[in-house]
């Protein structure tokens, strides 16, 4: 049995969790408003639980977002463009034969969608990350 003392913040999670049941049709009026005393009065997580044992888990917390801004997007772009537009120019001035710069299009093409998908779903790159200055913003926002 769990006799770890509840805290605050987890009696009103467990409240919040049986409003948010009552919301859904789950309880009705009396059967809320008797959990809601017991989960107040609750000395021990185990007495919480008992509260809300029968209602449904709550649903995962979202995940953080990237923040995308403006430098960052502009330095992958130019990422993208520089070595590309450097190997165009060198193909159109040694003659254009053989369109060897789709070669580096290719690479840093999928780079440069790899990152934006990646941007647009939420995940960031680890390693940017660990570039950050010490006191520069984090770019994950909540």
């Amino acid at each position: 049995m769990n006799e770890v003392l509840a805290s605050d913040a987890e009696r009103e999670a467990a409240v919040e969790r049986l409003r948010s049941g009552a919301g859904e049709g789950r309880l009705d009026h009396d059967e809320l408003e008797r959990r809601v005393h017991a989960a107040y009065t609750a000395r021990t997580r185990a007495e919480l639980e008992r509260v809300t044992a029968d209602l449904p888990p709550p649903p995962p917390a979202p995940r953080p977002r990237v923040d995308i801004d403006g430098m960052e997007l502009r330095r992958r772009t130019a990422g993208f463009l520089v070595p590309n537009v450097i190997c165009l120019i060198v193909w159109l001035a040694t003659g254009a034969g053989s369109f060897w710069p789709g070669w580096v299009l290719l690479g840093t093409g999928i780079a440069f969608v790899v990152w934006l998908i990646r941007a647009g779903l939420g995940v960031a790159d680890e390693h940017d990350e660990r570039r950050r200055l010490p006191g520069e913003r984090p770019r994950r926002v909540p």
